[in-house]
């Protein structure tokens, strides 16, 4: 047993989850890979191939479609939410810009639980519409689901379709992530990890997105809903750490990948990218070993993924830290020791 999987069986002896999968590596492939638990407590095995409700880690994923399409000529970072979704016009957030609401820097308020008083899609978009801006654009880092949801939005506007097709026709397919989906089917249901008994709806959740928000925006959103295995999360990590480059060809050019991943707010107090978390300096979830110039994100139901381009390394961890219940906040040090860990395993 690796030290990696010691320590993952450790914490989940210690029940911080009940179950994790991980693959590590570099831009040429995974380097080692493994499993630990159960898919729920006394539930079936944790396999290479189990699907984990990746909540935030959704939103570098999903928002990668914008970059596709700035190299098509179809927006810019400097474009407004007004340009794309005329609803917003008469708003507060007519001028904020696709670069503010990538690096959290728009002034959205986050961590809202809008679904408590919007039961519908169309009314929870209205709240979003509604809420006020906490500081002024570009003063201040404010992690925000909510400027995700606009994103989501902008997509769809774009393209015409909705964020899933968009999505599986500019990224998945041409990176070749044949199973991270939003709102898998039953017949996926039994490989898929639970996460949280939920009060709201009166069970334990398998299958469904674990945000509340996403499950009222249809499971399918710019903030959350994505589900995924860690070998597609390792082919997208060898997609980046590639500067775009594919199995199957290029899906972004080089300079789109630097763009996305400098830290975009070196002014402010966290560290973000368009769309990734940079490292900051402090209390980072990327540990000890990973450079300045890595990257990633992390997600409530304890999944993460993180790149790190000046040593070629990437690592992946999906774990449901939230099952059966939210509380447990070991995730926070697990991720900085398995990052640790995984640096070390891949540069050795």
């Amino acid at each position: 047993m690796s030290r990696i999987t010691e320590f993952l069986q450790q914490a989940r002896n210690e029940k911080a989850f009940s179950g994790a999968a991980y693959a590590i590596g570099n831009s040429d492939g995974i380097t080692e890979q493994g499993a630990v638990g159960t898919l729920y407590w006394d539930g079936p095995s944790v396999q290479p191939d189990s699907i984990w409700d990746l909540a935030s880690v959704t939103k570098p994923i999903a928002v990668l479609p914008l970059m596709v399409m700035l190299e098509h000529g179809e927006c810019y970072l400097d474009d407004v939410i007004a340009h794309f979704l005329p609803h917003y016009k008469d708003t507060d957030k007519a001028n904020l810009t696709l670069r503010q609401l990538l690096a959290h820097t728009s002034g959205i308020p986050g961590q809202q639980p809008l679904y408590q008083t919007s039961p519908t899609k169309e009314e929870l978009l209205a709240a979003v519409r509604n809420l006020p801006l906490r500081f002024a654009p570009d003063t201040d880092v404010e992690y925000s689901s909510q400027g995700y949801m606009i994103l989501g939005e902008i997509i769809e506007a774009i393209a015409g379709d909705s964020l899933d097709v968009v999505l599986k026709q500019l990224v998945l397919e041409p990176i070749g992530m044949s199973q991270t989906l939003f709102n898998p089917g039953a017949q996926l249901h039994p490989r898929i990890a639970a996460t949280e008994y939920c009060e709201w709806r009166g069970t334990t959740v398998i299958g469904e997105v674990h945000d509340e928000n996403a499950v009222v925006m249809g499971g399918m959103a710019g903030h959350a809903g994505l589900f995924s295995t860690a070998e597609d999360m390792s082919q997208l990590c060898q997609a980046m750490l590639r500067l775009g480059e594919t199995a199957k060809g290029r899906f972004l050019q080089p300079e789109t990948v630097r763009l996305m991943t400098n830290n975009q707010t070196s002014s402010l107090k966290l560290a973000r990218g368009l769309g990734w978390q940079a490292k900051d300096r402090h209390d980072s979830p990327a540990g000890d070993l990973f450079s300045m110039s890595s990257y990633g994100h992390t997600g409530f139901t304890g999944t993460s993924i993180w790149m790190d381009p000046e040593d070629d390394v990437f690592a992946v961890l999906l774990t449901n830290r939230v099952h059966p219940k939210r509380t447990s906040t070991a995730i926070k040090r697990i991720r900085s020791i398995f990052h640790n860990l995984a640096f070390l395993s891949v540069r050795s």
